[in-house]
C-alpha cells in the first residue's frame, strides 16, 4: 500500500534521487538544497523543544511530506509551508483588475461610441501571507496509476493542517501553474516572463525563479509600480493570465472539491492563478474526526477517503476503503468506530485511533429529545 508519510532525516538520498529523476522547479536536483530541505522540515515536524514551543506559529517552518511505495521506494513528495510571506522572502503577486472606458467621438460625419474593457495587473505584497501548500512531485512512472497518487498526495496535507491548527495561517493558497513551455536550451519558459518579467529585471525564468527560492524582493524592487496594462502585451500572453495549464487542471477540479476558489491574484513569474480558502472552510478540515479503527473485509463499493494517523514514527495517511461500523454511536448520537482493511491499518502503524473527514451524515445519529421534569 501506499503510504504518505513525514519526512525523516535518512531520506535524503531518497528524495535526492526524485529529484535528480524529476528536476523540477518544485524539487531541484541539487544535494545541499534537498539536505537543507529535509533537515528543516525534520525540525518543523518535531515543532520545539518544549509545549509552548509546539504550540507556536513559526512563519519559517516547511514541512515536507514523501510518498512510499509498497516497496519502500520514495516516489513522490509534496510540502506545505507554514507561512508564504516573510520579511525575508515576501508574498509578492499581481492583483488582476478591470478597468472600464467610454468615449463617444465624432468622426467624420458618423458618431461612435466605444466601450472598452482592460484588464490591470497591480503589484502587490505582504510579509505576512498565507500558508501555503506546494512543491507536489511524483515520479513520471506512478503517473496515471490507477491509485490516483496525486490525489492522496495533495489532500493528506489538509488533514495535517486540521491536526496542527496553531501551526498555520487562517487562509491557504495553492499556486496553479499556467501552460509553459521547453526552451531551446531545455529549460522551462513562461510567455508572461519573456515579455514582461525579462524586461524588468534582465533574468530569465530559469534564473528568476531559482533566485526566488531564496529572495523574492528583486520583483518588488524592479518591477513597476504602476499597473500594467495587459492590452499592451502580444494576445498569446494575455490569453495565459490566470488560466490553469492542462498539467493543472486536476489539480484545480481536487482543490476546488474541497472549497478553494480563484482568488484574482496571479504569480508574478508566470501568471498562474493563486487558489484560497479559509481554512476552516475546507470540508477536509471541518469534517475531521477521530475514529477507532475496526478491521473489516471491504467490497470495492464502500467509500474511498484519506485516514491519517500520528504516532512514533510521526504522521502517516493513506487513500483506502473506509466505512462506518453500523450502529457503533455513543450517547450524543456521534459515530464511534470505522471499518478498514487489515493492510490499511497496517501501513498507519496499527494505531488506537486514525483520524478522517466523514459527511455529518455519516457520522452522525439523531438523538431523541430528552424532556426533564418541572
Amino acid at each position: 500500500m501506499f503510504v504518505l508519510r513525514q519526512v525523516q532525516s535518512g531520506d535524503v538520498e531518497a528524495v535526492l534521487r526524485l529529484a535528480r529523476l524529476l528536476n523540477t522547479l518544485n524539487l531541484p536536483p541539487e544535494r545541499d538544497f534537498i539536505a537543507r530541505l529535509v533537515d528543516d522540515a525534520v525540525r518543523a515536524f518535531e515543532g520545539g523543544s518544549d509545549e509552548d514551543a509546539r504550540a507556536s506559529f513559526d512563519p519559517t517552518r516547511r514541512f515536507l511530506f514523501v510518498l512510499e511505495s509498497p516497496e519502500g521506494e520514495v516516489v513522490g513528495s509534496s510540502m506545505i509551508f507554514a507561512q508564504h510571506g516573510t520579511p525575508d522572502e515576501p508574498h509578492v503577486f499581481f492583483e488582476v483588475d478591470e478597468e472600464e472606458r467610454f468615449a463617444r467621438m465624432q468622426v467624420g460625419d458618423q458618431t461612435r461610441e466605444v466601450h472598452m474593457e482592460h484588464q490591470l495587473l497591480r503589484l502587490g505584497m505582504t510579509y505576512r501571507g498565507p500558508t501555503e501548500v506546494g512543491g507536489l512531485v511524483l515520479d513520471p512512472a506512478f503517473r496515471g496509476h490507477p491509485h490516483k497518487l496525486g490525489r492522496l498526495l495533495s489532500l493528506a496535507r489538509f488533514l495535517y493542517i486540521a491536526r496542527h491548527r496553531t501551526w498555520f495561517r487562517d487562509r491557504v493558497l495553492a499556486e496553479l501553474l499556467p501552460p509553459l513551455y521547453a526552451g531551446a536550451d531545455g529549460n522551462t519558459r513562461s510567455p508572461l516572463w519573456d515579455v514582461l518579467g525579462a524586461n524588468f529585471t534582465g533574468l530569465t525564468y530559469a534564473e528568476a525563479d531559482a533566485l526566488s527560492r531564496d529572495d523574492k524582493g528583486f520583483i518588488w524592487q524592479l518591477f513597476p509600480q504602476t499597473p500594467i496594462h495587459t492590452t499592451l502585451l502580444p494576445p498569446r500572453v494575455r490569453e495565459i493570465v490566470g488560466r490553469v495549464g492542462d498539467a493543472s487542471r486536476g489539480a484545480q477540479r481536487l482543490l476546488e472539491s474541497i472549497g478553494f476558489a480563484d482568488s484574482g491574484r496571479v504569480d508574478p513569474f508566470d501568471g498562474g492563478p493563486h487558489f484560497e480558502a479559509e481554512v476552516e472552510e475546507l470540508s477536509l478540515v471541518r469534517e475531521l474526526r477521530p475514529f477507532r479503527p475496526e478491521v473489516a473485509e471491504l467490497g470495492p463499493e464502500v467509500l474511498g477517503a484519506v485516514v491519517c494517523s500520528e504516532g512514533e514514527g510521526g504522521f502517516r495517511a493513506v487513500w483506502t476503503a473506509v466505512a462506518p461500523t453500523p450502529g457503533d454511536f455513543d450517547e450524543g448520537g456521534h459515530l464511534r468506530s470505522v471499518r478498514l482493511r487489515a493492510n490499511a491499518i497496517a501501513a498507519l502503524g496499527d494505531p488506537e485511533r486514525v483520524w478522517l473527514a466523514l459527511r455529518p451524515e455519516l457520522r452522525e445519529r439523531e438523538v431523541p429529545w430528552r424532556l426533564s421534569g418541572g
